[in-house]
């Protein structure tokens, strides 16, 4: 069970716990999302869609492994029922996936001439979100500040 004011992700979104309630005989967090300060959210204590947040540890574990988590090859077609599956599965991996795959994508159809597909413009900015959002609050950092360092430490890495 978590406390007031811990942080918790609750479906891919940071929230803190501002306090609890009761209704019909059953307790709830009562959450405030990090994105949307006027999002009030009650959630059952025992929902299973809530968590605690990443270590700083295991981001500095995943910052290492970036360098070989894999690229979705699959066709233009199914593309977006992989990235849907990855976003569904909610790891950190799959996240990183999704980012690596569809900056590479969009970053070869600029470098021939091509527009970027609203597709993985799409699913590059909500993986970001979801990964970077969480290890800003972890690291302490801010949103550009995060992106920025982790890309850099990648940098070092390859």
């Amino acid at each position: 069970m978590f406390n007031i004011n811990d942080y918790v992700i609750y479906n891919h979104d940071v929230c803190k716990i501002n306090g609890f309630t009761s209704f019909r005989d059953r307790e709830y967090y009562v959450l405030n999302s990090l994105s949307d300060s006027s999002l009030k959210i009650n959630v059952p204590v025992d929902n299973k869609n809530i968590r605690g947040l990443i270590t700083k540890e295991k981001i500095y574990d995943l910052i290492n492994e970036i360098p070989s988590i894999q690229v979705v090859d699959v066709d233009s077609k199914n593309i977006d029922g992989v990235y849907k599956s990855l976003l569904d599965d909610g790891s950190y991996e799959s996240l990183i996936s999704i980012i690596k795959t569809s900056y590479l994508i969009n970053k070869d159809r600029l470098d021939n001439g091509k527009k970027v597909r609203d597709k993985d413009n799409y699913y590059f900015n909500l993986a970001e979100q979801y990964l970077y959002g969480e290890f800003s609050v972890v690291l302490g950092m801010s949103y550009d500040d995060t992106k920025n360092y982790v890309i850099n430490e990648v940098s070092k890495l390859i």
